[in-house]
């Protein structure tokens, strides 16, 4: 077992092995879809990331952070998952970013295939917890893992999709601080499947689902 604070650090790095590198958070398909086409209004990446934060990667953070705790009852949490992302395409590419996770953790944390099959297909909030729970992670630093990665993705997607300014990247970033640290103390102390919050964002589900058939695209999602 590592130190929680290196093992968190080193989970958010996006230079892992675990696909995180051709994920843009939504943000190919929204750009696709007219954001911050107008070169003056690129502060809507921020509010992008921002929104995200405000639902689906409150999901996302839920489930990772009650993964922690009931590690024996991770079909039924996947389930509760599963109920509260009603976009086929994200299930799948969340599946396929948990393999890649698991395919890492196995390696790196062997004790995590104790409660997850090797070749399991299961949903990256899943994996990150198992492996908060086998590292030491607390719930606030598993919920803030999850935020960050989501917001980090966002924001550096951006630098390849649009003519941003990478100091101005790094200023949206710090402006959703606060944000990531609201969704921290509103999942921090979920313990059930029944806990995890269930909100939509229905134009994510509607973007996956158009940038899932484009044939030319930069990222997978």
């Amino acid at each position: 077992m590592g130190s929680p604070e290196l093992v968190a650090m080193m989970l958010a790095d996006a230079r892992l092995p675990t696909g995180g590198h051709t994920q843009s958070a939504g943000l190919e398909p929204a750009v696709r879809a007219g954001l911050g086409a107008d070169g003056n209004k690129l502060e809507e990446i921020e509010q992008y990331a921002r929104d995200r934060l405000r639902t689906v990667t409150r999901v996302e953070a839920g489930t990772a952070v009650v993964a922690r705790q009931l590690l024996e009852e991770l079909e039924t949490l996947e389930c509760a998952w599963a109920a509260r992302v009603p976009s086929q395409v994200l299930r799948e590419v969340s599946r396929r970013q948990g393999r890649a996770y698991l395919r890492l953790a196995g390696r790196v944390w062997p004790r995590v295939l104790l409660h997850l099959r090797a070749d399991a297909e299961v949903p990256r909030p899943i994996v990150v917890g198992v492996v908060a729970a086998i590292n030491g992670l607390s719930a606030a630093q598993t919920a803030r893992l999850i935020a960050y990665d989501d917001a980090q993705a966002v924001v550096a997607a951006s630098l390849k999709l649009l003519p941003v300014d990478p100091a101005e990247a790094a200023c949206w970033l710090t402006a959703l601080h606060p944000d990531i640290e609201d969704l921290v103390a509103d999942v921090a102390d979920l313990t059930r499947a029944t806990d995890v919050p269930a909100y939509g964002a229905p134009l994510v589900d509607v973007f996956a689902q158009n940038h899932s058939i484009e044939r030319m695209r930069l990222f997978h999602a």
